[in-house]
């Protein structure tokens, strides 16, 4: 391989097409990463645990099998980097909690045996959110945006989206609960799927609310997360709530395009209260979409009202399971924000979280019945501007229902999102948009968000971190 940048230039299919006609060693491959992790990690602070030893081991190996003649695996010699939250064999899983660095895992969660049966190179376990949740505590500070230092990186799998975007790895794995892939992608400007929940096993992953923890990937084409989703995806006898639907090929999906798609816009809802420079983004993406064949289609969006604050209760319940065992006995060693949360599922009645659950079946009865009318959903993620540390100090209930507007309740409803940029704002910051579909149908929101990178570059775009961190 020639300059390190190379790597950069490189989609998952050319990383394994190259490795399997000997243009490239997965050695190699690792060891220019490996560059620019060095170069660049002081400066976006994304990593918690650095597998490099580990992954040097893998890419030898990787590179023995193919000597020997062996098929390279779909993501052969690929540098990926993982959320803190899935097990490891004998790392500790933190969940960006400092209680648990010392909890070493005893064997694999499904996604990471997957993620290296299929040939992947594990470099790094990536920083969160405290405990999944909302805010970054010691000993675990927030990662840096790639686009401006001064600029919030998203939520609990920030350090995700900030290593793609910024270049610390390939692809990444991450998760979702209330909006935590699809905030970072917004923040950060990268490409990411939140699938169907129960499309992908959650065994061997901290959890934060059972029923709405999702676990999706991070990358710079839809094309490369599809790949990454193909191979984590499917049925998992140690998790017993992984559906059982045969899994598309969603590789093939991608190059279906958007021919007769029927894309659902409501211009009544994202009218109101999101900045005019998302909202030209988003019309100029779904603009896009129409050239290439899909059908728009005004619609309305059942009432998030209810949703956005109903999350708050139907998480905390969960959550405050989870954590049994240690709050509030370790009450000491929570940050606020997580504290308030458990304190609120501790404290809701049986009463209270049933009625939570009723409303959410209705809501998520009124999204299936959407679509019977539409193929996917157009949205923005974010209905404001990428918001400053400075403003993230004084979050108010505004912010909050910002935040929720356009995440939380299609986390109550499980259904799938494929996330894309779609733009820079008048800061230099991305801006993206999200596709929303049936639940299990992430194949033709692939195919759709394909034929859209096809005929765009802002997914190609790159951020100058050293200029970036001097703003």
């Amino acid at each position: 391989m020639g300059e390190t940048q190379d790597l950069f230039a490189m989609d998952v299919a050319t990383i394994v097409r190259e490795l399997a006609a000997g243009g490239v060693t997965a050695t190699a491959l690792l060891e220019a990463q490996l560059r620019e992790v060095d170069r660049l990690e002081p400066a976006l602070g994304a990593i918690i645990t650095d597998l490099r030893q580990r992954a040097w081991a893998r890419a030898a190996a990787i590179d023995e099998s193919l000597a020997q003649g062996q098929s390279p695996g779909p993501l052969a010699g690929v540098p990926i980097g993982v959320k803190d939250i899935f097990d490891m064999s004998g790392l500790p899983t933190t969940g960006g909690m400092g209680l648990h660095r010392e909890h070493l895992a005893s064997g694999n969660a499904t996604v990471i045996e997957r993620l290296e049966s299929a040939g992947a190179v594990l470099t790094a376990k990536l920083t969160l959110t405290q405990g999944v949740y909302a805010e970054h505590c010691p000993p675990f500070p927030a990662p840096r945006n790639p686009w401006s230092a001064a600029h919030w990186s998203g939520a609990s799998s920030s350090g995700s989206g900030v290593a793609v975007t910024g270049g610390l790895c390939v692809a990444a794995l991450g998760s979702e609960t209330g909006g935590s892939i699809r905030l970072p992608a917004a923040a950060n400007g990268a490409t990411a799927i939140k699938p169907t929940w129960g499309r992908v096993s959650r065994h061997g992953v901290f959890e934060l609310a059972a029923s709405l923890d999702h676990v999706g990937p991070f990358a710079r084409s839809v094309v490369d997360a599809a790949t990454l989703l193909g191979v984590i995806a499917g049925p998992d006898p140690r998790d017993p709530t992984a559906a059982q639907q045969v899994v598309p090929d969603y590789r093939s999906a991608a190059g279906r395009g958007c021919e007769g798609l029927v894309l659902g816009i409501d211009p009544a809802w994202i009218g109101r209260d999101v900045d005019p420079e998302i909202a030209r983004a988003l019309d100029a993406a779904v603009a896009e979409l129409a050239a290439a064949g899909a059908e728009v289609r005004e619609v309305t969006v059942p009432d998030v009202s209810d949703m956005i604050w109903d999350w708050f209760g139907i998480c905390a319940v969960q959550t405050a399971l989870a954590h049994r065992d240690t709050f509030p006995a370790r009450r000491d060693a929570y940050g606020p924000a997580l504290t308030q949360l458990l304190e609120l599922g501790n404290s809701l009645s049986g009463c209270d979280y049933q009625a939570l659950l009723l409303r959410r079946e209705a809501f998520r009865g009124q999204m299936n019945a959407l679509f019977t009318r539409i193929d996917a959903l157009a949205l923005p993620v974010l209905g404001f501007l990428v918001p400053t540390m400075q403003q993230m100090e004084n979050v108010d209930d505004d912010m909050i229902a910002g935040f929720h507007r356009f995440t939380c309740p299609f986390n109550l409803s499980g259904h799938p999102s494929v996330i894309m940029p779609c733009g820079f704002n008048h800061q230099g910051l991305p801006i993206v948009f999200q596709l929303i579909g049936r639940h299990f149908e992430e194949d033709r929101l692939i195919a759709a968000g394909a034929a859209y990178q096809s005929t765009t570059d802002w997914h190609r775009r790159r951020p100058d971190i050293s200029a970036a961190q001097q703003s």
